[in-house]
Protein backbone atom coordinates (compact mmCIF):
# COMPACT_ATOMS: atom_id res chain seq x y z
CA UNK A 1 0.00 0.00 0.00
CA UNK A 2 1.34 3.43 -0.93
CA UNK A 3 1.25 5.86 1.92
CA UNK A 4 2.25 9.48 1.77
CA UNK A 5 5.41 10.09 3.74
CA UNK A 6 7.45 13.21 4.29
CA UNK A 7 10.38 11.62 2.43
CA UNK A 8 8.18 10.75 -0.55
CA UNK A 9 6.79 14.29 -0.68
CA UNK A 10 10.30 15.78 -0.66
CA UNK A 11 11.47 13.34 -3.34
CA UNK A 12 8.49 14.09 -5.60
CA UNK A 13 8.92 17.83 -5.08
CA UNK A 14 12.60 17.56 -6.03
CA UNK A 15 11.73 15.51 -9.13
CA UNK A 16 9.07 18.04 -10.12
CA UNK A 17 11.51 20.93 -9.77
CA UNK A 18 14.08 19.07 -11.86
CA UNK A 19 11.62 18.34 -14.68
CA UNK A 20 10.08 21.81 -14.50
CA UNK A 21 13.49 23.50 -14.60
CA UNK A 22 14.17 21.80 -17.94
CA UNK A 23 10.70 22.34 -19.43
CA UNK A 24 9.10 25.50 -17.98
CA UNK A 25 9.54 27.42 -21.22
CA UNK A 26 7.94 24.79 -23.49
CA UNK A 27 4.56 26.53 -23.61
CA UNK A 28 5.37 29.68 -21.66
CA UNK A 29 4.84 32.91 -23.53
CA UNK A 30 3.52 36.37 -22.95
CA UNK A 31 -0.09 36.97 -23.87
CA UNK A 32 -0.69 39.24 -26.85
CA UNK A 33 -0.59 42.88 -25.81
CA UNK A 34 1.26 42.38 -22.51
CA UNK A 35 4.59 43.67 -23.87
CA UNK A 36 2.91 46.89 -25.03
CA UNK A 37 0.94 47.20 -21.78
CA UNK A 38 4.11 46.97 -19.69
CA UNK A 39 5.91 49.52 -21.88
CA UNK A 40 2.98 51.92 -21.60
CA UNK A 41 2.81 51.55 -17.82
CA UNK A 42 6.55 52.13 -17.49
CA UNK A 43 6.28 55.21 -19.73
CA UNK A 44 3.62 56.47 -17.31
CA UNK A 45 6.08 55.91 -14.42
CA UNK A 46 3.90 53.16 -12.95
CA UNK A 47 5.96 51.00 -10.61
CA UNK A 48 5.70 47.27 -11.30
CA UNK A 49 6.02 44.16 -9.14
CA UNK A 50 5.17 40.47 -9.46
CA UNK A 51 3.72 38.09 -6.88
CA UNK A 52 3.31 34.45 -7.92
CA UNK A 53 2.51 31.13 -6.30
CA UNK A 54 5.02 29.55 -8.68
CA UNK A 55 8.21 28.58 -6.78
CA UNK A 56 10.37 31.66 -6.24
CA UNK A 57 13.36 30.47 -8.27
CA UNK A 58 11.16 29.67 -11.28
CA UNK A 59 9.28 32.95 -10.99
CA UNK A 60 12.57 34.82 -11.20
CA UNK A 61 13.77 32.71 -14.15
CA UNK A 62 10.50 33.32 -16.02
CA UNK A 63 10.76 37.06 -15.43
CA UNK A 64 14.39 37.15 -16.60
CA UNK A 65 13.58 35.19 -19.75
CA UNK A 66 10.14 36.49 -20.73
CA UNK A 67 10.09 40.00 -19.26
CA UNK A 68 13.73 41.05 -19.54
CA UNK A 69 12.78 44.29 -21.32
CA UNK A 70 10.89 45.53 -18.27
CA UNK A 71 11.79 46.64 -14.76
CA UNK A 72 9.99 45.05 -11.83
CA UNK A 73 10.93 46.52 -8.46
CA UNK A 74 10.02 43.31 -6.63
CA UNK A 75 9.55 39.76 -7.92
CA UNK A 76 8.34 37.16 -5.45
CA UNK A 77 7.33 33.59 -6.01
CA UNK A 78 6.44 31.03 -3.37
CA UNK A 79 9.16 31.13 -0.74
CA UNK A 80 9.82 28.66 2.07
CA UNK A 81 8.34 29.82 5.34
CA UNK A 82 6.15 32.45 3.66
CA UNK A 83 2.43 31.92 3.13
CA UNK A 84 1.22 31.71 -0.45
CA UNK A 85 -1.70 33.49 -2.03
CA UNK A 86 -4.48 34.16 -1.14
CA UNK A 87 -2.80 35.06 2.14
CA UNK A 88 -2.04 38.79 1.74
CA UNK A 89 1.39 38.63 3.41
CA UNK A 90 3.38 38.62 0.14
CA UNK A 91 1.35 41.45 -1.36
CA UNK A 92 1.70 43.49 1.82
CA UNK A 93 5.44 42.78 1.94
CA UNK A 94 5.78 44.17 -1.58
CA UNK A 95 3.74 47.25 -0.64
CA UNK A 96 6.02 47.80 2.36
CA UNK A 97 9.21 47.41 0.34
CA UNK A 98 7.88 49.85 -2.25
CA UNK A 99 6.69 52.18 0.52
CA UNK A 100 3.26 52.42 -1.09
CA UNK A 101 -0.04 52.35 0.79
CA UNK A 102 -1.77 49.10 -0.25
CA UNK A 103 -4.91 51.10 -1.06
CA UNK A 104 -2.90 52.85 -3.79
CA UNK A 105 -1.89 49.60 -5.50
CA UNK A 106 -3.71 48.15 -8.49
CA UNK A 107 -3.45 44.37 -8.25
CA UNK A 108 -3.89 42.71 -11.65
CA UNK A 109 -4.57 39.00 -11.66
CA UNK A 110 -6.27 36.27 -13.64
CA UNK A 111 -7.53 33.95 -10.89
CA UNK A 112 -9.93 33.92 -7.96
CA UNK A 113 -6.87 33.51 -5.73
CA UNK A 114 -5.42 36.76 -7.10
CA UNK A 115 -8.65 38.64 -6.44
CA UNK A 116 -8.86 37.25 -2.90
CA UNK A 117 -5.25 38.27 -2.27
CA UNK A 118 -5.90 41.82 -3.46
CA UNK A 119 -9.05 42.17 -1.37
CA UNK A 120 -7.37 40.82 1.78
CA UNK A 121 -4.39 43.13 1.24
CA UNK A 122 -6.64 46.18 0.82
CA UNK A 123 -5.51 46.69 -2.78
CA UNK A 124 -7.58 47.53 -5.88
CA UNK A 125 -8.39 44.17 -7.56
CA UNK A 126 -8.46 44.12 -11.37
CA UNK A 127 -9.32 40.87 -13.13
CA UNK A 128 -7.60 39.89 -16.38
CA UNK A 129 -9.73 37.87 -18.79
CA UNK A 130 -6.77 36.80 -20.91
CA UNK A 131 -5.86 34.34 -18.19
CA UNK A 132 -7.57 31.19 -16.99
CA UNK A 133 -10.83 32.25 -15.35
CA UNK A 134 -14.19 33.71 -16.24
CA UNK A 135 -15.44 37.21 -15.56
CA UNK A 136 -18.04 35.84 -13.14
CA UNK A 137 -15.39 34.02 -11.10
CA UNK A 138 -13.16 37.09 -10.94
CA UNK A 139 -16.03 39.40 -9.92
CA UNK A 140 -17.38 36.91 -7.36
CA UNK A 141 -13.95 36.92 -5.74
CA UNK A 142 -13.58 40.67 -5.54
CA UNK A 143 -12.57 42.14 -8.91
CA UNK A 144 -13.72 45.77 -8.99
CA UNK A 145 -12.83 46.06 -12.68
CA UNK A 146 -12.35 43.33 -15.27
CA UNK A 147 -10.29 43.95 -18.40
CA UNK A 148 -10.40 41.77 -21.49
CA UNK A 149 -7.31 43.19 -23.21
CA UNK A 150 -4.00 44.27 -21.63
CA UNK A 151 -4.18 47.82 -23.02
CA UNK A 152 -7.38 48.39 -21.03
CA UNK A 153 -5.37 48.29 -17.82
CA UNK A 154 -3.42 51.35 -18.97
CA UNK A 155 -6.66 53.30 -19.22
CA UNK A 156 -7.10 53.03 -15.45
CA UNK A 157 -4.12 55.34 -14.82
Amino acid sequence: ENQRTEAMIHQLAAEFKDVYSRNWQVKSRMYDGVEEMLTTLENQSIRLAILSNKPHEFTRICVRQLLANHHFEQVFGARPGKPGKPDPAGALEIAGLLEIDPAEIVYLGDTATDMQTAVQAGMYPVGALWGFRTEDELVENGAVVVVSRPEQLCELF
